[in-house]
């Protein structure tokens, strides 16, 4: 089975153009006003008319009130919401029921009891990721795309109800050591595919893809 794959935090049209050119599975759209790679609703709307059928575009969400949901689907078609706060189990099924769109919920870890806060939301979600979980000691730290990694073994010989992407200091150069060691059976990155932060790099999009698809 070929291995998922998902570019996030994508906000210009070369980069989505590289990334629908690459293969990728999902492409991500960061509706987080702090991030560095945010996009309006309207920016959204331009990028996502230049994804083909059969790719899904994801919408990243930290803690949304329903304002903001309704907002941004009334202009952008996603067809994922990407939930990458301290959403509680409750709270992401009513999102996930309210706008009748699939939902992922994204786990932080950084030690193995981390992995608890899994079968909550298990059940309810359409899928899953893990991505690091910054240290409490960081400033300036943003929900995801820091570039930071965790343990991949904590992943290892899991097997969970719904699929699962792996994120957190993702590149094209480790991407192969991290699918062996957790076996993801789909990756996310952002930051890795970066020249600077919320700089998308074409070439670096085409190698992580090509790293992918090589898996």
């Amino acid at each position: 089975m070929a291995l998922e794959a998902k570019i996030c935090g994508l906000n210009s049209l070369a980069a989505v153009e590289a990334a629908v050119k690459g293969g990728a599975g999902l492409i991500g759209l960061a509706f987080y006003p702090p991030s560095p790679r945010a996009v309006t609703p309207d920016n959204a709307a331009q990028l996502v008319g230049r994804v083909p059928p059969g790719v899904t575009r994801v919408g990243f969400f930290v803690d949304p009130d329903d304002d903001q949901l309704a907002a941004t689907l009334a202009k952008v078609p996603l067809d994922l919401l990407q939930l990458h706060g301290g959403e509680s189990p409750r709270r992401v099924a009513e999102i996930r029921a309210r706008f009748a769109r699939p939902v992922m919920k994204v786990i932080k870890l950084a030690k193995e009891e981390d992995l608890a806060a899994v079968p909550a939301y298990a059940t309810l979600v359409d899928r899953l990721m893990f991505d690091a979980k910054p240290p409490k000691t960081a400033k300036n730290v943003l929900p995801g795309g820091n570039a930071l990694a965790f343990d991949w073994q904590l992943l290892a010989g899991k097997r969970w109800p719904k699929p699962w992407l792996l994120a957190g200091g993702l590149d094209a150069d480790n991407l192969a050591e991290a699918v062996r060691t957790s076996g993801a059976p789909g990756v996310d990155v952002s930051s890795g595919v970066e020249d600077a932060p919320g700089c998308k790099s074409p070439a670096k999009i085409a190698a992580f893809l090509a790293a992918a698809k090589a898996l």
